[in-house]
């Protein structure tokens, strides 16, 4: 019996203003590892073809781009977008055209218009983070924001973390290999999968019961809750207590610091600073 052809899922990576952190921390995926994801098929019969991603595919220079736009021009692929959105190509540009630097706002628009959906990865797509915050003299954007402002109605997925668990991603790309597109109830005012941050830190934190007993530790090393010394669990929505991070070793409150709330569209400004306690709970601003 011959074998029956897999359905494939092209998935052009797109990076912007970022570090790249996210990407490292999705090559750390433990269960699912990367290999299952690029190799195997991550759901039996579907596959996800990676066609082009400057970090880690082999090919490079004019080769490399030409197997984006290849993919571009039939549509129906996964963009993911690491990193922010700057205002032009000054401030980073991917590949050329007849000469020039094609910008990486002008890449954004070109690839997420005949794509399937987009994936923003990290909070820096998801909502501008580190390279957007004051005084962002990039004038750096979100990805949701910047292709409003092209009047682009692609599907968005946010899936922030500075940088995201790996499983937040896996989990991601999963959902839409097995039942498609996620439905508006499936995500939360600010476009995240509720499967992943749907819960506040703070619900399933091992120190809430410090905080419902009043006992605020006074230095990082000490027990007792540490919302006094800053920590943004209250306000922050992830599973981050129940996953925990390097294959479900530890996480930021276990290795005595606090969360920082980087998940959040107020991070970091918002959510700054970081050692003090919130004066109050930020407004989270649209995006």
């Amino acid at each position: 019996m011959a074998n029956q052809k897999s359905d494939e899922y092209p998935v052009i990576w797109l990076q912007g203003a970022g570090c790249t952190g996210c990407s490292v921390s999705l090559l750390n995926a433990a269960s699912p590892s990367i290999k299952n994801l690029l190799i195997d098929e991550l759901i039996p019969g579907k596959h996800i073809s990676l066609r082009f991603h400057p970090t880690v595919m082999a090919g490079a220079g004019v080769k490399a781009i030409e197997a984006m736009e290849e993919t571009e021009k039939k549509g129906g692929h996964i963009l993911v977008v690491e990193g922010a959105i700057p205002a032009d190509g000054a401030f980073g540009s991917v590949g050329e055209k007849k000469g020039k630097p094609v910008s990486i706002p002008s890449r954004l628009e070109s690839l997420a218009q005949n794509a399937m959906a987009v994936i923003a990865l990290g909070t820096c797509a998801s909502f501008g983070g580190i390279p957007a915050a004051n005084p962002n003299p990039a004038q750096c954007l979100s990805v949701a924001q910047a292709l409003k402002n092209k009047s682009i109605t692609t599907l968005v997925i946010n899936v922030p973390g500075c940088p995201p668990h790996p499983d937040w991603f896996m989990g991601t790309v999963a959902s839409i290999l097995l039942w498609g597109l996620p439905k508006e109830e499936e995500l939360d005012e600010f476009r995240r999968p509720k499967a992943f941050y749907g819960k506040l830190i703070h619900e399933h934190c091992p120190r809430r019961a410090y905080y419902d007993e009043m006992k605020f530790a006074k230095k990082l090393s000490a027990p007792g809750c540490l919302y006094e010394l800053g920590c943004k669990g209250p306000i922050t929505y992830a599973d981050c207590p129940l996953r925990q991070w390097n294959n479900g070793v530890n996480w930021c409150v276990n290795s005595g610091g606090m969360c920082i709330g980087c998940v959040e569209p107020g991070f970091p400004d918002l959510m700054s600073p970081i050692y003090q306690k919130m004066a109050s709970q930020p407004e989270k601003k649209e995006v």
